[in-house]
């Protein structure tokens, strides 16, 4: 197999644009999680330590929080259709990209000291493609509901008509 074909395969599984998630940085990462057959948003808040693959369609998150006094760790592929959205909470000042050694630490020693940035720029994610397609089940979902109260109206005036019919009937019947 050719190279050309792998990178294009790979760069067709790629989403348009993704959040630059560094390490120490607080990401709030929103994951689609199926139940049988109910399909529901899921928020992973935590701290980044590790990032792999940056510049690939393997990118890779490791996510780090704690959770009732347990550490809890997620890796997150970043251009993954479950994973709806990362949003980048804070920024923090390190100079690893992998934090291994906050595994040993918990309370207040296993803070990072957060940097100043513009968090609306940096969260301003925009993919077109998306939002046109967002916009294209929008209007679908408006047309099907228009036929659905259409069809609906014709099986109301349907059963008004009979109703009228057997009305009068009935005043047949007893005159």
């Amino acid at each position: 197999m050719s190279f050309a074909l792998i990178q294009k395969v790979n760069d067709a599984q790629k989403k348009a644009a993704v959040v630059d998630a560094r390490s120490g940085d607080t990401v709030r990462v929103h994951q689609k999680i199926k139940e049988g057959n109910k399909e529901r948003i899921q928020v992973f808040e935590g701290v980044v330590i590790r990032t792999d693959n940056k510049k690939q369609h393997t990118s890779r998150i490791t996510v780090r929080k704690i959770a009732s006094g347990v550490g809890v760790e997620k890796s997150f592929l970043l251009h993954s259709p479950l994973v709806e959205k990362v949003e980048i909470v804070r920024r923090g000042k390190v100079r690893r990209n992998f934090l291994s050694y906050l595994r040993q630490r918990s309370g207040k020693s296993a803070r990072l000291t957060a940097v100043n940035f513009d968090r609306e720029a940096v969260n301003d994610v925009r993919d077109p493609h998306a939002e046109e397609e967002e916009k294209r089940m929008k209007e679908e979902a408006a047309k099907a509901a228009a036929e659905k109260q259409a069809a609906k109206e014709a099986e109301q005036a349907e059963l008004d008509a009979k109703a009228a019919e057997v009305e009068a009937a009935h005043k047949a019947n007893e005159a």
